[in-house]
């Protein structure tokens, strides 16, 4: 198969969907790799790393659409892509379609068979292509809700870790899985006192045997939410619904009861966001203030570390894309229920129940397909 890998034009995102190590190994499987030209700079990464590697370096993303059967991103294609997707091409990315019914319908209409990396799902509900984004990005929450706790960018002054004799300041993450486990591990290692909330009581009971002291963790309610968002300096939205839309779990009237200064940090933004006042932000212009509170609502954080980021993105999606690729996407779906979770449309079809659900939109189960 040819492959083609795409420079990525979001704002600020400086990922690559592939490495060089990766590009070596799709070659050594038969395989003809495409990549764009200046691919992986923000990555630490130059084209002459990539001949190396075997790949065949392009001008322009026009003509990778053009040759390649399957077609490689990090973030979702953009506006100026639409036209450019082929009938049967595959596009492996992130997607996160419940969040952009313009995208959706985009996609509908170029009949191409759309694999979202954030929806390939294992048989025990983990998430293998989005966790290690996860972990980055928790991380990242709590840096960035310490850096804009700062008074030059609008904070309330505190300092997470507190000092000697005065008290730490308080983390509230609404969400328990990858990403919430990782920003209470930051936050717990700064110092905060931290609350960490989830609905699901075994997940509680792992994180309060892995967690140290100064962790707790909740059963996750309206009423818990509306008793923490008072307390908290930082509140991070790590809640995600895979494929679906975030719900909104922190209300435009909350704000009213918080703390002037507090930080939200949602990183639940690409699928919509929980937080009702969340809207999309850039690096170049990362927050907003409503009702004295600070909104951080990136929607690629990872994009801000992208040689951690790249590395770890490779080393999940390659196995699966070289699956694709080996066998083609019907097959590898017939042999592999995590790929074929993954598939979001396929020639106009909506394939994933929380995307149709969003839009209204008529579902087609993919078994119907295969």
């Amino acid at each position: 198969m040819i492959v083609g890998v795409l420079k990525e034009i979001k704002a600020n995102e400086n990922r690559a969907a592939m490495t060089p190590a990766g590009v070596e190994i799709m070659t050594q499987s038969g395989h003809t790799v495409l990549i764009e030209k200046n691919l992986g700079v923000g990555s630490g990464f130059d084209d002459a790393h990539y001949i190396q590697a075997g790949a065949e370096i392009v001008d322009s993303p026009a003509e990778i659409y053009a040759r390649a059967g399957m077609v490689m991103h990090v973030k979702e294609p953009l506006p100026s892509e639409y036209d450019l997707i082929r009938e049967n091409q595959i596009v492996f990315t992130y997607l996160h379609l419940a969040a952009s019914e313009e995208l959706t319908q985009a996609l509908i209409k170029s009949g191409s068979i759309d694999i979202a990396y954030e929806t390939i799902q294992k048989a025990d509900g983990s998430l293998p292509l989005l966790t290690p984004m996860s972990e980055v990005a928790g991380r990242m929450a709590i840096q960035q809700g310490a850096k804009y706790l700062e008074m030059a960018h609008g904070g309330n002054g505190v300092l997470l870790g507190g000092v000697p004799g005065v008290d730490p300041g308080t983390v509230l993450i609404i969400g328990g899985g990858e990403v919430g486990t990782n920003a209470a591990k930051m936050a717990c290692g700064l110092g905060a006192k931290v609350y960490i909330l989830d609905t699901r009581l075994q997940r509680l009971r792992y994180l309060s045997d892995i967690m140290p002291k100064n962790c707790f963790p909740l059963m996750s309610s309206p009423a818990t939410i509306r008793k923490l968002v008072r307390e908290a300096d930082v509140i991070v939205g790590a809640v995600l619904i895979p494929g679906a839309k975030a719900p909104k779990l922190v209300t435009r009237e909350m704000l009213k009861i918080m703390k002037k200064g507090a930080v939200m940090v949602d990183v639940a933004i690409d699928q919509g966001g929980c937080f009702e006042t969340s809207r999309p932000t850039t690096h170049v212009d990362p927050i907003y203030t409503i009702d004295g509170v600070v909104h951080y609502c990136v929607t690629n954080m990872p994009g801000a570390v992208a040689k951690t980021s790249t590395q770890a993105l490779t080393n999940a999606t390659l196995p699966y894309a070289l699956e694709i690729a080996n066998r083609g996407w019907e097959n590898a779906c017939r042999e592999n229920p995590e790929i074929k979770q993954g598939v979001n449309i396929v020639k106009g079809k909506v394939t994933c129940r929380g995307v149709a659900d969003a839009f209204g939109m008529e579902y087609l189960p993919i078994d119907a397909l295969l």
